[in-house]
């Protein structure tokens, strides 16, 4: 009896064993029928079902087509197209580059973008109701050398309750210069950050930039003056002329520019197409360096200029094609040199605005305007 039940009991076992080899021999014969097939990777698939460079498209069957398919849920949505951009150049400049063509030119409005990253409205208390001039400087984000010359000198004036200064710039894809942005403008509170990539080619997106930042936040100041960051104001002298020029309206002060004809030339930095402005003369201007604008003509610069076709000669453009549009007076003013000249005492005391002043040089120019020895006629 013993004897029967050890037979069958080995009997059993030779049975497991062998059920376990043909298990085991048909798992590496073929592990696809025992396992899951996985999805392939979706950059996989899209090359699988891509047609021949040819155009013969491939063919495939029910059975592999299926086994292609991803899941429904796990179907990606197609990513963003990013523009790359090489270097040295914008995304936002190819409306308005030297080799765009558009028909007719394209409208400042589609290629501005309204606000500002950086407001300081505490510049101007009350809409700038106390204030009888208020300075805006364009700077680029990287000239912190010139910012701080500009504040410690002729910006000193600033310390009247009735002269603000504040400095525009735009977006830099640099991180360490927009940290230092960041920590200048807690300390000082002076720089307003337009939505434009800072560039050559955007300056009239800058200007644009600040009118609309008047146009919110500094609409009751008496007179708008707008200069670039390697300018020496005579600020005593400025205000002297505002004194006498209390009553005007609707006018830009400056150095006017007459009978200047658009250059042609493609390879020309100031290259203007016919799209962009098709006349063979320029409407009369007041150069860029330094303007000065009653204020009552700040939001119909702003609201004009989105309509008008880009052109990126800020000057021409501001003071020139949408100042003549709009019948705003363009008057030439001697003391707006808007040039280098020698730095002699009495020079820097007659004009109102000296050009090309590199940083250091802006404390030799501040000194002669604040001696007193020197007798001028």
């Amino acid at each position: 009896m013993m004897a029967f039940r050890v037979r069958v009991l080995h009997s059993i076992v030779l049975s497991v064993v062998g059920a376990s080899f043909i298990v085991y021999s048909s798992y590496y014969a073929n592990p696809v029928q025992l396992y899951r097939i996985e999805q392939p990777h979706p950059e996989t698939m899209a090359n699988q079902t891509k047609a021949p460079a040819d155009g013969v498209k491939t063919e495939l069957k029910v059975e592999e087509t299926e086994a292609l398919k991803p899941s429904p849920a796990k179907i990606d949505k197609k990513p963003p197209v990013i523009q790359k951009i090489p270097p040295k150049s914008e995304a936002e400049s190819p409306p308005h580059s030297n080799k765009t063509k558009t028909k007719g030119g394209i409208l400042t409005r589609n290629i501005y973008t309204a606000g500002h990253n950086l407001s300081v409205p505490e510049l101007c208390p009350e809409l700038g109701a106390r204030l009888r001039l208020l300075i805006v400087i364009t700077t680029a984000p990287d000239h912190v050398a010139a910012r701080m010359a500009v504040r410690q000198t002729w910006g000193h004036y600033t310390q009247r309750k009735d002269v603000a200064i504040a400095f525009c710039i735009g977006t830099t894809s640099k991180p360490e210069v927009m940290t230092g942005i960041l920590e200048e403008e807690e300390m000082y509170g002076d720089i307003i950050q337009g939505n434009f990539i800072d560039s050559y080619d955007n300056l009239t997106l800058k200007t644009v930039s600040i009118l609309e930042w008047i146009d919110n936040y500094c609409p009751r100041a008496k007179f708008v003056l707008k200069t670039d960051d390697d300018m020496f104001i005579n600020i005593p002298k400025l205000l002297e002329f505002m004194h006498s020029h209390e009553n005007a309206q609707r006018t830009i002060f400056g150095r006017l520019a007459k009978k200047w004809k658009p250059i042609r030339n493609s390879r020309s930095k100031y290259y203007v197409s016919v799209d962009q402005f098709s006349p063979p003369i320029f409407p009369d201007f007041t150069t860029g360096p330094a303007y000065l604008l009653t204020s009552d003509i700040i939001h119909e610069l702003y609201d004009h200029a989105l309509d008008v076709t880009y052109l990126k000669l800020e000057d021409v453009y501001t003071t020139g094609i949408i100042a003549q549009s709009l019948n705003i007076k363009r008057v030439h003013i001697n003391e707006f040199l808007n040039k280098r000249i020698p730095f002699n005492v009495c020079n820097i005391k007659k004009g109102i605005s000296i050009h090309m002043i590199k940083s250091h040089e802006q404390f030799d120019l501040w000194k002669k305007l604040l001696d007193g020895r020197s007798k001028c006629k």
